[in-house]
Formats: structure tokens, sequence, C-alpha cells
């Protein structure tokens, strides 16, 4: 399992989208790496540096991670996600309520998905194995990233379109699978006993901001960020906006409890 553990201090968990890797993460690595938080960022199964085998069953996502916490030995995070992260932080939070400090919900929805999409799921996973990553790729560049931030930031771009490329087909494929597979997590939401922040993008297609609404009011303690201008990924197309937001709520946490002390465990396992 490939991994980034960097910085000392209460553990930060960053969980990526589909079809990235833990690379999306490096703006947020480094920050709050250096404001003191110990930031763990994994490869799922199946993307980057971690392997897959077969299909891969949905709660598999979140045991992975509390495995990765165990090996480093930590206890409790703060678990964050993007898009399919988002939903795989709630399944921790599912599976593992007692081991969450505080959540971070980026781009995500917690219901199921609307009528069709379980569908298009299962054959994206079938296109994907057929054909490989790259024409879907580039086919789907515009609605990661709103148009205004493809044409403003190429070099962000051109990194998305590079993580999406070099996916796995294979662990794309079983991913979008397991993916059909998942709850709806509206009570999951609804029972957090730990403050929330929900990020989504003003320009968002995939998830739009009713989504983040949605899931605020279900949280007992939930602040919403909004970033203007942003697509799917706010975290690489307004990064300083994104940290700012985070920045905020971490501030607000009650660290004193710990996070998760730190232990050797830097690099792949």
């Amino acid at each position: 399992m490939g991994y980034d553990d960097q910085g000392e201090g209460p553990a930060l968990l960053l969980v990526h989208g589909h079809p990235f890797d833990r690379s999306m993460w490096s703006p947020q690595v480094r920050e709050f790496a250096r404001a003191g938080w110990r930031v763990i960022a994994p490869d799922l199964r199946g993307f980057g540096e971690t392997s897959v085998t077969g299909e891969v069953a949905w709660d598999t996502f979140a045991r992975d991670l509390a495995a990765l916490l165990d090996h480093l030995g930590v206890a409790g995070v703060v678990a964050g996600g993007l898009s399919m992260g988002g939903q795989i932080v709630m399944e921790f939070c599912r599976l593992f309520p007692a081991r969450v400090r505080g959540v971070v919900l980026a781009a995500t929805f917690a219901t199921l998905d609307p009528p069709g999409g379980r569908q298009r799921r299962v054959e994206l996973a079938g296109r994907l194995r057929r054909e490989g990553m790259a024409d879907y790729a580039a086919e789907v560049l515009p609605k990661m990233m709103s148009p205004a931030s493809v044409e403003a930031l190429p070099a962000v771009a051109g990194q998305v379109l590079a993580m999406m490329r070099g996916a796995p087909p294979a662990g794309a494929a079983a991913a979008a699978l397991a993916r059909c597979e998942r709850p709806d997590y509206t009570q999951v939401l609804a029972a957090l006993a730990v403050p929330a922040l929900i990020v989504t993008g003003a320009a968002d297609v995939f998830t739009p901001v009713s989504d983040a609404e949605y899931m605020r009011g279900l949280i007992p303690h939930a602040a919403l960020a909004v970033i203007g201008g942003s697509g799917h990924l706010p975290n690489l197309e307004r990064t300083a906006e994104f940290n700012q937001a985070l920045r905020r709520f971490l501030a607000g946490l009650r660290t004193s409890e710990g996070a998760g002390a730190r232990t050797p465990g830097d690099g792949g396992e």
C-alpha cells in the first residue's frame, strides 16, 4: 500500500477520489504537515502504488484505511475525503466511529445514486476495462475541473489529466463497481458526534451546492465552505481558498485530546 506520512502532531487522513491517487492531496500534505499536523494520504486499493486483485467490496476501502492506521500506530484521525473518497470516509465513520475526531467532506454526497446512476457506473467499469483510461480522462476533464479552471490553470489541468490517464484500468473499474454497493449515509451523518467541514465548488457539476447543503443540514456540528469558481476539485483548482477553510476548521478542533501519536512509518508498506 502506497502512502505519504508527513509531519508531527494530530493525524489528518486524506482520501483521494476516483480515478485519482494520493498525489491529488500534495498541496494539502505540504501545507498542513508544516502547520503541526501528521498528514497521511494513502493510495486506495487499485490506485497509485496500491495493488488490486479482482473485485473489491465497498467496505474494503475503509477497512484498508483502518489497517494502515493500525500499522502506523494511529488511534484516531480527522478523516477527510473528496468525491468517492468522501463516501469512503462516511463508510469509515460507519465502521469505526470511535476513531474519528473530525470529518472533512469535499465534493461528495451522502445519498444513493440518482436513477440510472448505478447502471452508468457498471457501464463505465466495462468501458475502462475494454478501452483503458485515456479517452475517458480527456472526456471528463472539463467536468472534473470547471472550464474556467482548465483554461486558467493549465499545469493543474495537466496534473489532473495525467492522474486519470495513469490510473490502472482494473483498479478504476473495480472501484466503480464497488461504489454501486455503498449504502445511504444519511443516518451515519445525522449520528456524527464530531465537528465536520463540508466543502464544495460553486461550479461543480457532479456534486452541486445543494448536495453540500443537504449534508450540512444532517450533521449536528457542521460548517459549509462554497469555493467560488471551482469545479469538482476545489483543493487543486482553488488551493488557497480550500486550505484556508480547512485551516480554520482544524484550528477550531480540540486537538488537546490528540488524534494519534506519532510513530515511525514514513514511506510505503
